[in-house]
């Protein structure tokens, strides 16, 4: 008898035995497997472009529209009874503006801005008062102050001595303050580069060590050879802006290393989006709102902004608040790179 297939077929399923649908057209395909519509994704894009230029717009041009002193120190040099009144009369026309630290004399009131623990003085003499500012400090506040203080000196105006003043090639300060935003982005560059193309997180650590220290050097050597921007020792600015090269491409390779390319958005999100527009670096962390501006120098951006002020025009005076956060981010980086060499982390970011 000639073999017959049907005959030793095993009975299947149901699905297997129910009749074929009846039709000459293609099978429909799943509902997982159809493309997105076309104009699903340009409304999805123009939407999301839309919500993120909101965002930007908001961080960006938000602080300076409000940019007003906020707990601003000064200092006021005088005889007690005189500089306690003065202290009312600037709170009474300026609320929450100043925060008046009394001191003796004008010497004390000097040390104080050198140090970096005021952005400016009043003095107050027999001949009237007069105004110590420190344009190195912020260029934004020596040219505020003599209003603020004209306002309680009966609306006239009074003298003014610089302090600590800008370099003569960038008076207004706006070489150093404009400088903040192109290290953050190759900082964030460099930690982001490093992490799709280098497979070894070693070498990632190692190359972004590399890049902060020859990106300070050269960084510096351009802002203080040829801008002018910049004063003091050429080697201790340079260590601060590798400081600040590294205390944001680093977190950013942990934060890959650990979270995958989550991590990476996460880190260029905090740096850039947050960062440069709280970190101050035009103006002052005081003058933007609070509580933004003291977040700001808790960050990146805002730390190395004011290190280097510290660095390039106070001897180093004040720098060591900014040091700690720095170092804290420096170390919050190297930490999550070990944890994702023990295999600690949640995802791993291949070599594209």
């Amino acid at each position: 008898m000639p073999y017959n297939a049907s005959e030793e077929r095993t009975p299947g399923t149901a699905e297997e035995m129910a009749p074929a649908e009846s039709g000459s057209g293609p099978e429909t395909a799943p509902r997982s497997a159809r493309p997105t519509s076309p104009v699903r994704i340009a409304a999805a894009v123009a939407v999301g472009l839309v919500v993120l230029q909101l965002l930007m717009v908001t961080l960006f041009a938000w602080p300076g529209a409000r940019s007003e002193p906020r707990d601003l120190p000064i200092a006021v040099a005088g005889a007690p009874a005189e500089a306690s009144a003065l202290a009312d009369r600037l709170e009474r026309a300026h609320p929450g503006a100043f925060t008046v630290h009394a001191v003796a004399d004008e010497a004390a009131a000097r040390a104080r801005i050198e140090d970096r623990r005021d952005y400016g003085a009043i003095v107050l003499g027999p001949a009237g008062p007069r105004l110590l500012t420190a344009s190195a400090a912020s260029a934004t506040v020596a040219q505020s102050l003599p209003r603020y203080v004209a306002a309680v000196h009966e609306g006239r105006p009074v003298p003014v001595v610089d302090v600590v003043p800008a370099p003569a090639d960038d008076p207004r300060g706006a070489g150093l303050g404009g400088a903040v935003l192109p290290l953050v982005m190759t900082g964030m560059f460099s930690g982001i580069f490093l992490t799709l193309f280098v497979p070894r997180l070693r070498l990632r650590l190692a190359g972004a060590a590399l890049f902060a220290a020859l990106g300070g050097l050269a960084a510096t050597g351009l802002l203080q050879g040829w801008v002018g921007a910049l004063s003091g020792p050429y080697a201790v600015d340079a260590g601060a802006v590798a400081l600040l090269l590294l205390a944001v491409n680093l977190p950013i390779i942990g934060l890959a290393a650990v979270l995958g390319r989550p991590g990476i958005v996460l880190g260029a999100v905090t740096m850039f989006l947050i960062g440069n527009p709280l970190s101050g670096a035009t103006s002052a962390p005081e003058l933007l709102p609070q509580p933004w501006g003291t977040l700001g120098r808790l960050l990146p951006p805002g730390a190395g902004g004011n290190l280097l002020r510290s660095t390039a025009f106070f001897d180093g005076n004040g720098a060591g608040g900014h040091l700690v956060v720095l170092g804290a981010w420096i170390a919050l980086g190297a930490v999550l790179s070990a944890a994702s060499g023990l295999g600690l982390g949640l995802g791993r970011t291949r070599a594209a």
